[in-house]
């Protein structure tokens, strides 16, 4: 067998040994987290390149074109590090190589974290406390959660864990599939970019203009792809899913969202859970009016929050299966 393929089965090893740490381990508390190191690069580069944006003489056109060099210097950054990082390790032995690969997956893919700070919102409403459970959706929606009522709180959880099936998981699962660790940093620069300047607000409107569109690009078919699974899942996972539902809104509303992506998995999700997401928000203390997703059949219920949670790890496992079996076929032509 040619040493290339040798190399192929190491990675392929070492993408499902990380998938499986991830179920396990998710993000261990008080460990550095890559991603957090990225954030603090960005951070960085945020003040560097765009700085104070109280000034009247403004720049369009260049703090577009400062946007864009924060695109690339991140993206190179990320991906010589993690290149380096993972050579170091194969460069040692096989054995070395293949866990440092399955850690640094690990640190990508983020199902198991995903489900335990959603499921913090959910033991919180199940304690019958709702100030609490603000306090934990809070830490994983952006928008403010001080009015929100039991079903609100429900609704926002369900909606986050729904677009981060795409973003979270999946997505990055497809292009650490692809190719690897440094592929999968790559996108989750990119991802991390988004979050933190792709705001159409007075300060990144322009600056964070590249980040927002590269993240809608590297988004693109992974998203679609989630969706489609998710739909699949609603089908094969139980009674209380509607594969029905997901599909007829996933065909109606899967474009009821600013962005091109989030309302693929959002509006299969709603349908597969009878539910009806989106709607008007309120953003940094100003209401925003947003379009709805799904239709209202019954009402929210604490429950929804570990059905969404289920539909995800389905969804991922569907998705891990497929890729499994490509890259055995790959293996063995």
């Amino acid at each position: 067998m040619p040493e290339d393929m040798y190399i192929y089965e190491y990675h392929l090893i070492a993408f499902a040994l990380g998938f499986f740490l991830d179920q396990l381990i998710g993000d261990p508390m008080n460990f550095p987290h890559p991603i957090r190191l990225i954030g603090n690069l960005i951070g960085a580069l945020d003040r560097r390149l765009l700085g104070n944006t109280d000034r009247k003489d403004r720049n369009p056109g260049s703090e577009k074109r400062k946007g864009v060099l924060l695109c690339f210097l991140v993206v190179l950054t990320t991906g010589i590090v993690t290149a380096a990082v993972t050579a170091a390790a194969y460069s040692f032995n096989r054995y070395a190589g293949i866990a440092a690969e399955a850690v640094l997956t690990c640190f990508i893919l983020a199902a198991k974290s995903l489900k335990d700070e959603s499921m913090k919102v959910f033991f919180a409403l199940e304690s019958g406390s709702v100030e609490d459970a603000r306090k934990a959706v809070s830490m994983i929606v952006g928008r403010d959660t001080d009015r929100l009522d039991e079903k609100g709180i429900v609704r926002a959880a369900v909606e986050t864990v729904a677009e981060n099936t795409s973003d979270g998981v999946i997505a990055p699962m497809i292009y650490t599939f692809i190719g690897g660790p440094v592929l999968g940093f790559i996108y989750k620069a990119i991802n991390t970019m988004d979050s933190m300047v792709g705001y159409r607000n007075e300060r990144y409107e322009y600056f964070g203009w590249a980040a927002a569109k590269l993240d809608d690009a590297a988004n693109f078919l992974p998203a679609r792809i989630s969706a489609l699974f998710m739909i699949l899942a609603a089908y094969t996972g139980g009674s209380r899913f509607s594969g029905r539902g997901a599909l007829r809104i996933f065909i109606r509303d899967r474009y009821n969202h600013k962005s091109p992506n989030s309302a693929q998995t959002e509006s299969a999700c709603a349908g597969a859970l009878g539910l009806r997401l989106g709607g008007d928000s309120y953003y940094f203390g100003k209401l925003v009016s947003k379009p709805c997703i799904g239709d209202a059949l019954r009402t929210e219920e604490r429950s929804d929050i570990p059905c969404s949670c289920r539909l995800m790890y389905i969804t991922a496992y569907l998705v891990f299966a497929l890729l499994c079996l490509i890259g055995g076929v790959i293996c063995f032509l």
